[in-house]
């Protein structure tokens, strides 16, 4: 028996088909429409439903580039399940170089929205209804914030058996059990009932090809283990499972040296690096406030007292 077709926003998709739409979501000054891109992939035969989605935050890039090199790579005719790609959630924040919306909120502190709010809610509760609804498994694309890069990483609640073993399988070399923020995709998906992995890696407006090959790896491979393509093969090594994790601050105004890089293991009060002023002279060590793995850091060559230079994930704790 044929597998049913898919529906979504106005259309059916049917099995083993693809098919691109736009969400409508807002009209510009101009009169143009602004519409949420999204491509459902829906296999011949039957599977889970996914999700993968990335630029939540507008300068977050790598996310798009990743899910452009998935899709080409898969075909609805030989998938088991259904794939929902959402490449650029914050359109608006993308076309206009913003992380955040134009009113300023952040897209990602306004799940579930709602039909009737702000701009911010309004593109979270077409999200949340149109795609994360329809979805037991989902997997959120990230990347480092301003002047800030981070290790290949999925943060995750690993308290939960189901949500441990795929981002085990994803096979990033950190997976960091982190608390939920109120108004985040992930918390609000999880209230649906949906295991929700959010990826990290690489820097803001950057095509880091460490953090897209990661990450393209590890959506496969999570996807394989759902049994929706094909085994692939594991990462060469484990994920190191980490606890908990804190940004080292800088205790001095000056220019950043940094001797530290991502994925490297530090010991407790190990130097990183050092703060100087404009002629060179150092001001102040900057070092670790615990042993742990780099995962953060940040590529700011100026900084001021108070902010947060490197991040550390304790794997010990």
């Amino acid at each position: 028996m044929p597998r049913d077709s898919f529906a979504i926003g106005p259309v059916r998709v049917r099995a083993g088909a693809a098919r691109d739409l736009e969400l409508p979501i807002t009209r510009l000054i101009t009169g143009a429409d602004v519409g949420l891109p999204v491509r459902i992939l829906h296999g011949r035969e039957e599977g889970p439903v996914v999700w993968v989605n990335a630029a939540t935050h507008g300068d977050e890039v790598v996310g798009v580039e990743v899910i452009r090199r998935l899709l080409t790579s898969l075909s609805p005719k030989e998938l088991r399940g259904t794939l929902i790609a959402v490449p650029v959630l914050n359109v608006l924040g993308v076309m206009t170089g913003e992380r955040y919306l134009p009113d300023r909120r952040d897209l990602n502190r306004s799940f579930p929205g709602s039909a009737r709010g702000s701009l911010a809610s309004r593109i979270a509760h077409l999200m949340m209804t149109e795609v994360v609804a329809k979805c037991e498994v989902g997997i959120d694309l990230h990347t480092g914030s301003d002047r800030r890069t981070n290790l290949p990483q999925v943060r995750a609640d690993l308290d939960d058996p189901r949500t441990h073993e795929l981002a085990a399988a994803f096979g990033a070399p950190v997976m960091l059990h982190a608390r939920i923020r109120d108004g985040s995709l992930r918390h609000a998906a999880r209230e649906r009932g949906a295991t929700v992995l959010l990826y990290e890696g690489g820097e803001a407006w950057r095509f880091d090809e460490w953090a897209i090959s990661a990450a393209v790896d590890g959506v496969r491979r999570v996807l394989a283990a759902l049994g929706m393509v094909d085994p692939v093969e594991p990462a060469a090594e484990p994920g190191v499972e980490c606890r908990q994790s804190g940004w080292v601050r800088a205790r001095h105004t000056g220019f950043l040296h940094l001797d530290v890089q991502l994925g490297q293991r530090v010991g407790d009060g190990e130097r990183l690096g050092s703060l100087s002023d404009s002629f060179g002279r150092t001001l102040r060590l900057v070092r670790a406030d615990r042993t742990g793995i780099v995962i953060g850091r940040s590529e700011a060559p100026v900084v001021n007292g108070g902010d947060a230079v490197v991040h550390i994930a304790d794997h010990g704790g």
